[in-house]
């Protein structure tokens, strides 16, 4: 339990630090002093249109925890990754102590993804509402070190799809697939290999109204539409940014979490 406890104290700070102002570091970017630099980014990532929308050179990877890697064997000067992951993967009494973040590039919001036209939203979101008013979602996110990002569920009431309905294919199949990638604190393997995290508690939540088992499945980030739309998966619940292309392609909840994109270097 170590490990969870470190987590969750620098998430803690590093999420009242940014979202609260309460005195950090992070600066806006001065894109003109940093494109010498090679930046590593998540494919498909909103790290990586971050990066585009500055001018800087990129690394791209599978994953943010492999952009972190890649500062650390020095084959990138710099890494973009999520603020909430910064919090639980950075810093002291965490996976790499001798790292910072020291820019925040974006401000955003996280969602749920379902299939376009997709009653599941809907589902989800009276999901929030109830949970949100509650405080059993405000006690997951404490758990997580994430209640400081958590944003204000509006009132909401599941509408069903008069057909085709989402709701009915998954009830009918017993099971909520859910699409992740491995992302603390959103969804991570604890020491016995379970996948837990704010996200992958919040979907236990949903899977258990719906009266199914959430099972989780590993996906490349960069392919998450298509595994969607392919029934591959049922949802994409993973830390998702609620960009253009996301809403465009997908049928997306009310967003639940405040994020950034920063960048981190080496100590």
């Amino acid at each position: 339990m170590k490990k969870r406890s470190a987590l969750i104290l620098a998430l803690s700070m590093t999420v009242c630090t940014v979202l609260a102002g309460c005195g950090n570091d992070a600066q806006k970017p001065d894109a003109a002093a940093d494109t010498d630099m090679v930046y590593a980014v998540e494919a498909g990532s909103a790290g990586e249109a971050a990066a585009e929308d500055n001018g800087f050179q990129t690394n791209v990877v599978a994953s943010q925890a492999d952009a972190l890697m890649e500062v650390a064997s020095g084959t990138s000067d710099a890494a973009i990754i999520d603020l909430l992951m910064a919090g639980a993967m950075i810093g002291e009494g965490t996976s790499y102590p001798d790292m910072k973040y020291t820019t925040e590039l974006t401000t955003e919001e996280y969602g749920v993804g379902c299939r376009k036209g997709s009653d599941l939203a809907s589902f989800i979101n009276a999901v929030f509402a109830e949970t949100y008013a509650d405080g059993s979602m405000k006690e997951t996110a404490t758990t997580y070190g994430v209640q400081e990002a958590l944003v204000e569920q509006p009132e909401c009431e599941f509408t069903a799809s008069a057909s085709d309905s989402d709701v009915e294919y998954i009830q009918g199949k017993g099971t909520l697939i859910v699409g992740i990638t491995d992302f603390a604190p959103m969804d991570y393997k604890d020491e016995n290999g379970e996948w837990i995290g704010f996200d992958a508690d919040m979907a236990r939540k949903v899977a258990e109204k719906l009266g199914v088992e959430a099972q989780f499945v590993e996906i490349d980030w960069d392919n998450k539409i298509m595994e969607l739309d392919s029934k591959n998966i049922d949802v994409v619940w993973n830390g998702m940014t609620l960009t253009s292309e996301v809403t465009s392609s997908m049928e997306c909840t009310n967003p639940y979490c405040n994020n950034a994109q920063v960048i981190v270097v080496p100590n």
